[in-house]
């Protein structure tokens, strides 16, 4: 037996995907969606006139869908560049700024996680500076604590309670 990837009569997956960093970027979107979609499955959807609460994710991940769709069809037919080296770097500070920030919020209130929040997710880029870091953040939680209490009405606890 023969490798069929190399061979001209039926080139490999690699000669068919022209553009590998679309491709599967498209790609990890519709997995994304199908994803979502298996999480939202007993959530009720439209009921003739009126919208039930899984109607408005599905249509936003039809729409994603459709779109990583088109992205991998890109992928298929326009050169592009190769996929570059996967680092964990990104991914992991975003992770973990995301579940500092859900694990702060109740207990020491909104100012202060957002604060962590911008730090922590600033570590994910390799160009990090911590006057630029430290700077944002206070901009950021600043205009959080506007914008959720007096803007948004929302009651939210701004600082921890002693």
């Amino acid at each position: 037996m023969s490798d069929s990837a190399g061979s001209p009569d039926r080139p490999g997956l690699s000669a068919l995907i022209r553009n590998p960093q679309d491709f599967f970027g498209g790609l990890a979107l519709v997995a994304l969606c199908a994803a979502a979609w298996w999480a939202t499955r007993e959530l009720p959807g439209q009921q003739g006139f009126a919208f039930g609460p899984g109607t408005a994710p599905r249509l936003f991940m039809i729409l994603l869908a459709l779109t990583g769709i088109a992205i991998m069809i890109h992928g298929l037919v326009v050169t592009g560049p190769g996929l570059e080296r996967w680092r964990l770097r990104g991914p992991l500070f975003i992770t973990a700024a995301v579940l500092v920030f859900a694990l702060c919020i109740r207990r020491v209130g909104l100012v202060p996680s957002a604060f962590l929040l911008v730090v922590v997710s600033s570590l994910a880029s390799p160009e990090f500076k911590w006057k630029e870091t430290l700077i944002w953040a206070a901009v950021l939680s600043a205009f959080c604590a506007f914008l959720f209490p007096y803007v948004l009405n929302l009651p939210m606890q701004l600082w921890p309670r002693f």
